[in-house]
């Protein structure tokens, strides 16, 4: 009798990869894209929200001021921190609402599950965000 249950362990770890598989083949372009966005912004709001990030751009303020007296404080001096800044913070804008959109999902998950868990709880408004207003 083990023996079976042992064999049938074995032909389960071999078809799991192959099912796998066959389901990441299946996922459209859509999944394929937003997943890498996800991990793509998860890792992004983890290196850019570090204290080495704050001092990366300090440093890099602080370059583009020193060179101010060697290119006049020119016009085009200014226009290249202006469109920097520019693009970083519409880039940003993107990454801080999905990180915003994956914690406030979590949140609402976890208060609704402990909602669920408790006696006696009122769980009329549990799911409070999918209804209309």
């Amino acid at each position: 009798m083990q023996d079976w249950g042992a064999k049938a362990k074995v032909v389960l770890n071999k078809t799991q990869p192959e099912k796998l598989k066959k389901h990441e083949q299946e996922r459209d372009f859509f999944c394929v894209v937003s997943d890498a966005f996800r991990i793509f912004a998860r890792r992004c709001s983890m290196m850019l929200g570090s204290a080495w990030a704050f001092v990366g751009a300090v440093l890099v303020i602080l370059v583009w001021l020193l060179t101010g007296p060697m290119f006049h404080f020119s016009d085009t001096w200014q226009l290249i921190i202006y469109t920097a800044t520019t693009i970083i913070t519409f880039l940003m804008v993107f990454l801080i609402q999905n990180t915003q959109n994956r914690d406030a999902k979590a949140v609402h998950l976890k208060l609704d599950e402990l909602i669920r868990a408790m006696k006696g709880a009122c769980n009329q408004l549990v799911d409070l965000e999918n209804l209309s207003d």
